[in-house]
């Protein structure tokens, strides 16, 4: 059974920076984390869970929710199945609980929503 483990979150002040990273363990059956397009998703207060950047398995497919564009960075290392997330003058809006998990469809104008294995998530918490 696959693993995901997030961590990187913590608490800053608007316009700070955070980096998250997710590491996937126990692939099975022959898969890898190579074969899966990987995602962050974040879920607010009150909110429903939001896909906010996805790439696919080797990073020539990259998506950003229009609220991030600029501002967020997604990148893998399929060596060590780590998925990665830097996000640059962070704003109140940008606080939750932000998890990794495969998107049924990542391309560079879409992602849908997660499947397969998630993980606990890591909280951001940006205050003015």
């Amino acid at each position: 059974q696959v693993q995901v483990v997030e961590s990187g979150g913590g608490s800053v002040l608007a316009g700070g920076s955070l980096r998250l990273s997710c590491t996937a363990s126990g692939f099975e059956d022959g898969l890898s984390f190579s074969n899966y397009a990987m995602g962050w998703f974040r879920q607010g207060p009150g909110s429903e869970r939001e896909g906010v950047s996805c790439i696919n398995w080797n990073g020539d497919h990259i998506y950003y929710v229009e609220s991030v564009k600029g501002r967020f960075t997604i990148s893998r290392d399929n060596a060590k199945n780590t998925l990665y997330l830097q996000m640059n003058n962070l704003k109140p809006e940008d606080s939750g609980m932000y998890y990794c998990a495969p998107p049924y469809v990542c391309v560079s104008t879409n992602m849908g929503r997660a499947f397969g294995f998630w993980g606990h998530g890591t909280q951001v918490t940006v205050s003015q």
